[in-house]
């Protein structure tokens, strides 16, 4: 387990010597500590990316993917032993680590064969004395900063293809999971990618995240995160006009139609709601149901509810392991309170679960009926394992409903009408949408939202734009 950081090929700690500890939220154990770093620290990381990136961009293609590919095929070699860490740091089941390893070294294999294809172009000129090219190239510094709700994933989503077309890296992980990250630059070092490519520093978010918006040789930012932290790095940014990519908060809709497969949307309900104990951006959250269905559809959905386990993620069958911190307990309690006092009904769940030996941060999944607009838990991301559930009378009510927020991510729906599924496809204001599917998320397709869920895509080849610039070369003869 490596508890120091990467910058230039060094494992270094931070200059005051300072450091916070990484806790297990199951258990509230102390894991280690690792180095509480800063401004001067993420400098000095882009001193080293930035002096790495004129060798690094100057490779080929298939070099730098060979590499990239690599890198992904170490992390399935280590597939359980990044996943035990991972569920120490982050307490998601084990069984969902292993997974997310899979997952997050489909972003590398993706990215290490997508940089082969940044194709330029050749466009007939006005003029027979010229030639017009259009070449596509590396950015520059990239900085990545991601969450902790899927500390493996999140880093190669973007680091992938920020390798693949040329760009060195700059890393801040999130204070809560730092250990993933750090296991992914020494398997980078591993591998062979080579000194100042790819740093990784933890620490101080406004000290580091300060540095890089400072800096004008960083050219592309990427997070993962909440609107509020969004809006604070679209400010900074404007100084030096930095390129931005941000990932940020969802709050997803589930509709529900009356011609749906039943079985179907219950199923894809429990798993699009209940992974990660709810602790992800995409999973649903306003279940909104037409009425025709609404009262079978609760009746499975509570069924199912009731059948998850809850528990350390090291736990055999565990479906619900802890949430990130006490904040987030209390968040989710605040939800379910607000809830009922507007007139809510508990169908599951609804309260702590308490498990001898284990810290107090376990939440029963949790089903709520009669949501109304006027919950908390119809405005905000509670983002934990609790599920309100409302109903609707026809189309057009059901997609006012979904589009009634100020997020974009992701929205789900279930349907056997082939037109409605156009329709309502096209209706919802999101910029993911699962049409009979809770789970979309794959490698070569693109991820990212509208509205306050923020801008830019990561997956497939819409990915590598964010990486790259265009250059029009006007040729004369």
């Amino acid at each position: 387990m490596r508890t120091e950081c990467l910058i230039n090929g060094e494992w270094v700690g931070a200059d005051s010597g300072k450091t916070f500890e990484v806790t297990n939220p199951a258990t509230g154990r102390v894991l280690t500590s690792v180095p509480r770093m800063g401004g001067a620290e993420a400098r000095r990381a882009v001193d080293a990316a930035f002096a790495a990136w004129p060798a690094w961009r100057s490779r080929t293609a298939a070099d730098r993917g060979k590499l990239v590919g690599e890198l992904g095929r170490a992390m399935m070699r280590d597939q359980d032993r990044l996943a035990g860490l991972m569920t120490a740091e982050q307490g998601k089941p084990l069984g969902e680590s292993k997974g997310e390893i899979a997952y997050a070294a489909s972003f590398l294999e993706w990215a290490s064969e997508e940089g082969k294809r940044l194709y330029g172009e050749i466009i007939p000129a006005s003029a027979a004395g010229k030639r017009i090219l259009v070449l596509r190239q590396s950015v520059g510094v990239a900085a990545i900063i991601t969450p902790w709700n899927f500390p493996a994933a999140m880093i190669t989503r973007k680091l992938g293809p920020a390798l693949a077309c040329g760009c060195p890296v700059v890393i801040k992980p999130a204070e809560d999971t730092p250990l993933s990250a750090l296991a992914i630059a020494e398997l980078a070092e591993e591998v062979g990618i080579p000194a100042g490519v790819v740093n990784v520093i933890t620490g101080e978010a406004k000290a580091i995240g300060g540095a890089w918006l400072d800096d004008d040789r960083v050219r592309k930012l990427s997070f993962t995160g909440s609107t509020e932290v969004g809006r604070v790095l679209m400010k900074g940014a404007s100084e030096h006009l930095l390129r931005l990519s941000l990932e940020l908060g969802g709050h997803a809709p589930f509709l529900v139609f009356d011609d749906a497969d039943l079985d179907k949307a219950v199923a894809a309900a429990t798993a699009c709601k209940f992974r990660n104990a709810g602790q992800t951006c995409i999973c649903a959250n306003r279940f909104i149901v037409q009425e025709g269905i609404h009262d079978a559809f609760v009746e499975r959905f509570a069924e199912a509810i009731n059948d998850l386990k809850v528990g350390e993620g090291t736990g055999d069958g565990v479906s619900i392991g802890p949430l990130i911190n006490d904040a987030a307990v209390e968040k989710v309690e605040s939800h379910v309170r607000d809830a009922i006092g507007k007139g809510g009904t508990v169908r599951a769940g609804g309260e702590r679960v308490r498990i001898d030996g284990l810290a107090d941060r376990f939440y029963a999944p949790t089903l709520i009926t009669g949501m109304t607009p006027e919950m908390k838990i119809f405005r905000e991301e509670t983002f934990g394992p609790v599920a309100a559930v409302t109903r609707f009378k026809d189309e057009d009510e059901g997609v006012r409903l979904a589009n009634d927020s100020e997020y974009g991510l992701a929205a789900y729906f279930f349907t056997r009408d082939a037109s409605r599924l156009m329709r309502v496809a096209e209706a919802l204001e999101y910029g993911i949408v699962g049409a009979n599917d809770g789970g979309p998320s794959t490698a070569q397709a693109p991820f990212g939202g509208v509205k306050h869920s923020g801008f830019g895509r990561e997956g497939g080849r819409y990915v590598m734009d964010e990486y790259t610039e265009i250059k029009y070369v006007s040729w004369g003869l």
